[in-house]
C-alpha cells in the first residue's frame, strides 16, 4: 500500500511538475524583472537629459520654448512610474503617451542642435547625444525582453495544459502588450 501510495504521489507531482505550477510563477518573476529593466532604462534617459537641456541651453538661449518643451515632457514622463502589478492597457498606454511626448520633444532639441554647427562640434554635447542614443537602443531592447517575456507568460496561462493549472492554482490574468500609438509612427517633419 505504501508502495503504491509512493508511486502516485511520484506520479501527480511529475504531472503538476510538467503543468506549470513552477513554470507560470518563474514565467511571472521573469516578467516583473523585464518591466523593472524597462523602467531602468527610461529612468536613465531621463537622468541624461538635464545634462544635454544644461548643454544645449548655452548655445541656443534664443531656443526657449523647445528647451522648456524637453524639460516639461520630462517631468511628464517621470511622473507616470509604473509596477510590473500595476500593468494593465490603460495605465501602459498612458506611460506610453508620457514616453512619446518625450521622444518627440528630444527629436525637435535634436533639430535645434542641428541648426548650430559650433553645438554639434561640442564634446559634451557629443558625448550627451551618443548617452541618449544608447539609451534609446537600451530602451528598444528592454522593451523587446518585456514583449517576448509577456508572450511566453501569456502563453502559459492561456495555453493547455499549463492553462489548467493556472485556472487551478493561480487565477492569473493574461498581462498588456506594448502598443503603438498613431502618432509614433508618423515620420518627424523637420524644416529649417
Amino acid at each position: 500500500m505504501k508502495l503504491i501510495r509512493s508511486i502516485l504521489l511520484l506520479s501527480l507531482t511529475l504531472l503538476l511538475a510538467s503543468c506549470g505550477v513552477q513554470d507560470i510563477p518563474k514565467a511571472n518573476n521573469q516578467l516583473d524583472a523585464d518591466w523593472a529593466e524597462v523602467m531602468n532604462q527610461y529612468k536613465r534617459r531621463a537622468d541624461l537629459i538635464p545634462n544635454l537641456v544644461s548643454t544645449v541651453k548655452g548655445y541656443a538661449s534664443h531656443e526657449k520654448e523647445t528647451l522648456e518643451g524637453v524639460v516639461n515632457a520630462r517631468a511628464k514622463a517621470t511622473a507616470v512610474n509604473l509596477e510590473a502589478k500595476d500593468l494593465n492597457p490603460e495605465t501602459i498606454q498612458k506611460f506610453q503617451q508620457a514616453q512619446a511626448g518625450l521622444s518627440q520633444a528630444l527629436g525637435k532639441l535634436m533639430v535645434v542642435a542641428e541648426k548650430y554647427p559650433d553645438l554639434k562640434a561640442n564634446e559634451n554635447f557629443q558625448a550627451l547625444q551618443s548617452q541618449l542614443e544608447g539609451t534609446e537602443n537600451r530602451i528598444t531592447i528592454a522593451r523587446r525582453r518585456y514583449i517576448e517575456a509577456v508572450k511566453e507568460f501569456n502563453n502559459l496561462v492561456t495555453v493547455f495544459p499549463t492553462s489548467l493549472t493556472n485556472s487551478v492554482f493561480f487565477h492569473f490574468d493574461k498581462k498588456p502588450q506594448f502598443t503603438i500609438e498613431e502618432s509614433e509612427t508618423q515620420v518627424p517633419q523637420v524644416q529649417f
